[in-house]
C-alpha cells in the first residue's frame, strides 16, 4: 500500500509539473548563447585571480557569522516556546517565508547600504529558521533524562541540564551548516548593493569579464569547501569578533531611528489608512477599493506564476537528485570516483540559485527557463548529495548486484521513501526561491514586490511580501501533511541529520 501511495504522489507531481510546463514561459531569447557560453567557458579555463577583491571575501564571511550567530541565538529561545504558543510558531513562519533579498530592500530603507541592513537580513528569516529546526531538534531527542529531575525543577533548569546537553551536538552540527548557507545569502545580498563577493560578480558578468568572475566564484568554492576548516566550535568565538570588527561602514540612511519610525507608522501603512478615520466605513471602503487591483492584477498572477515555476524546478530537481546520488557513493563510484563526485556536487550545491539564475540569463535570455534550472541544479545537488550519503549507509546483500542492477533495484527503491521526504521538505524552499526571481524579470511574486519597492509604495510591496508569506504557509501545511499521510514524518529532512 505504501509503495502505491509512493507512486502516485509521484505521478501526480509529474503530471502538475507537465501541465506547468505547457504554460510556462521557456523560451530562449538570447541571440546568441552558445557564443557567449563558450566566452563563459574560456574565462573559466583562464581565471584571473590576481582581479579579487579580498575585501570582498572577507566582508562576505562577516555578514554571514554575525548574521547567523545573531539569527541563531534568537531561534533558541522561540524554538523553546515553538511547540507552546500559536503566535510563536505564526511569527516563525512569517520571518523565515520573507526571502533575504527582500528583508534586504526593505531595511535598506532604514540602515542604508550598511553593516545593519546585511547582517539583519540574514539574521531575521534565519531566526525562524532556528526556532522551526531547533524546535524539531528538540522534540525528536529522548528526553529521559527529565523523568528522573527532582520535583520542583523549574522549566528553565529542566532544559538547561536534562535537555540541552541531549540535544547540543546537534544544534552545533545544525548551527555550522547553516553558517554554509549564510555564505550564500550573503553573496547574493550583493546583487542589491552590499559590498560582498556578489557586488562585483553582478558587475563581471554585466560587463562579460568572465575570467574575473570565474576567479572571484573558485575563491567562493573554496570558502564553502574549506568551512569545515576553519568554521569550527572553537573557532568560532574568534570569528564572531573579528567579523564584528572587520564589518563594513555604512553609506547613507541617515538617523536609522527616524527612518524607522517614518518606515513603520507611514511608508508601510496603506495609503488609504494614512490619517483615515479608521472607525469610518468610507475610509474601509477605499481601503478596500485600493487593496482589490493589487490583489487581482499583482497578486495572483503573480503566485500562479510562483507556483508554476517551483512545480517544474522541484520535478526537476527530484529527477536530477535521482541521476546524481551515485556519483557520492561509494558503492557505486569507489574509493577514487566518490571524492570527485562529492567535489562537483558540493561545487552545484553551493552556487545560489539567485546567482546561477543571473548567469543564465545573460546566457539564455529572459523567462522562466534560467530560473527553472539554476533551482533544478542547486536542488538537486542538495538531495543528490543525501541521498548518496543514504546509499552508503545501506546494508547490502554480499551477493548484490552490481552496475544498473544494484541502482534500480536494491537502491532507489529502498531509498524512495527518503527521496520523497527530502523533496516534501524542499518544496515549500523551493517556492520561497522562486518567488525572489522576480527581481531578474521573472513574472513570479518577487517582480511586483521589486517594482513596488522601486517606485516607493511600500505598502503595496507589504501586501505582496504577506501574499508570498502565505503561499509558503500553505505550501508547507500541505507538505507536511503528504509527509505524514506517506509516514514519511519521521524520516531525516535536513543535511545535519543524514547519515555520516
Amino acid at each position: 500500500m505504501k509503495r502505491l501511495a509512493f507512486g502516485n504522489t509521484s505521478l501526480l507531481f509529474l503530471l502538475s509539473a507537465l501541465a506547468c510546463l505547457t504554460v510556462a514561459d521557456i523560451a530562449v531569447t538570447a541571440l546568441n548563447p552558445w557564443g557567449e557560453m563558450l566566452r563563459l567557458l574560456r574565462g573559466v579555463l583562464r581565471p584571473d585571480f590576481l582581479s579579487v577583491e579580498a575585501w570582498s571575501v572577507v566582508w562576505t564571511v562577516a555578514f554571514a557569522v554575525v548574521g547567523v550567530a545573531i539569527g541563531a541565538t534568537a531561534g533558541l529561545p522561540l524554538a523553546i516556546l515553538f511547540p507552546r504558543f500559536a503566535g510563536v510558531r505564526l511569527a516563525a513562519v512569517v520571518l523565515r517565508s520573507i526571502h533575504e533579498l527582500f528583508w534586504a530592500l526593505m531595511l535598506i530603507q532604514v540602515f542604508g547600504l550598511g553593516p545593519a541592513t546585511g547582517v539583519l537580513a540574514i539574521a531575521i528569516p534565519y531566526a525562524g529558521i532556528f526556532a522551526k529546526v531547533f524546535a524539531e531538534i528538540i522534540e525528536e531527542a529522548d528526553l529521559a533524562a527529565e523523568r528522573v529531575l527532582p520535583a520542583g525543577t523549574t522549566a528553565v533548569s529542566a532544559f538547561a541540564f536534562a535537555r540541552l546537553p541531549e540535544v547540543a551536538g546537534r544544534f552545533k552540527t545544525y548551527t555550522l551548516y547553516r553558517l554554509e548557507c549564510g555564505l550564500r545569502s550573503t553573496l547574493v545580498l550583493g546583487f542589491i548593493g552590499l559590498p560582498t563577493v556578489g557586488f562585483h560578480l553582478e558587475g563581471y558578468f554585466k560587463q562579460g569579464r568572465y575570467a574575473e568572475a570565474a576567479a572571484l566564484l573558485a575563491v567562493f568554492y573554496v570558502l564553502i569547501g574549506t568551512r569545515r576548516l576553519w568554521a569550527r566550535p572553537t573557532t568560532v568565538p574568534i570569528l564572531l569578533v573579528a567579523s564584528l570588527l572587520l564589518l563594513p561602514e555604512a553609506v547613507g540612511g541617515g538617523s536609522a531611528l527616524a527612518n524607522l519610525v517614518r518606515f513603520i507608522t507611514h511608508d508601510i501603512v496603506p495609503a488609504p489608512l494614512r490619517g483615515g478615520d479608521l472607525g469610518s466605513l468610507a475610509t474601509w471602503g477605499a481601503f478596500a477599493g485600493w487593496l482589490q487591483p493589487i490583489a487581482w492584477n499583482q497578486v495572483l498572477p503573480g503566485a500562479w506564476n510562483t507556483l508554476v515555476l517551483a512545480q517544474i524546478a522541484l520535478v526537476g530537481m527530484g529527477t536530477l537528485a535521482l541521476l546524481l546520488f551515485p556519483l557520492v557513493s561509494r558503492r557505486f563510484m569507489g574509493r577514487v570516483g566518490q571524492p570527485a563526485g562529492r567535489l562537483l556536487l558540493v561545487v552545484m550545491r553551493s552556487t545560489p540559485e539567485y546567482m546561477l539564475a543571473y548567469v543564465l540569463l545573460q546566457l539564455l535570455g529572459p523567462s522562466m527557463l534560467p530560473a527553472i534550472l539554476a533551482l533544478t541544479v542547486h536542488n538537486g545537488a542538495i538531495v543528490g548529495y543525501l541521498m548518496g550519503r543514504h546509499a552508503d549507509a545501506l546494508d547490502y546483500r554480499a551477493d548484490a548486484p552490481k552496475g544498473l542492477n544494484l541502482y534500480a533495484y536494491d537502491t532507489t527503491p529502498r531509498l524512495y521513501g527518503q527521496f520523497l521526504a527530502y523533496n516534501l521538505y524542499r518544496w515549500e524552499i523551493i517556492v520561497r526561491e522562486s518567488a525572489i526571481f522576480g527581481i531578474l524579470g521573472v513574472a513570479t511574486l518577487g517582480y511586483h514586490v521589486d517594482a513596488a519597492i522601486s517606485e516607493l509604495r511600500f505598502d503595496v510591496a507589504v501586501v505582496l511580501i504577506l501574499a508570498t508569506v502565505a503561499v509558503c504557509a500553505l505550501i508547507d501545511i500541505l507538505s507536511r501533511r503528504l509527509r505524514k499521510a506517506l509516514r514519511l514524518s519521521t524520516l531525516a529532512t535536513r543535511l545535519a541529520d543524514a547519515p555520516a
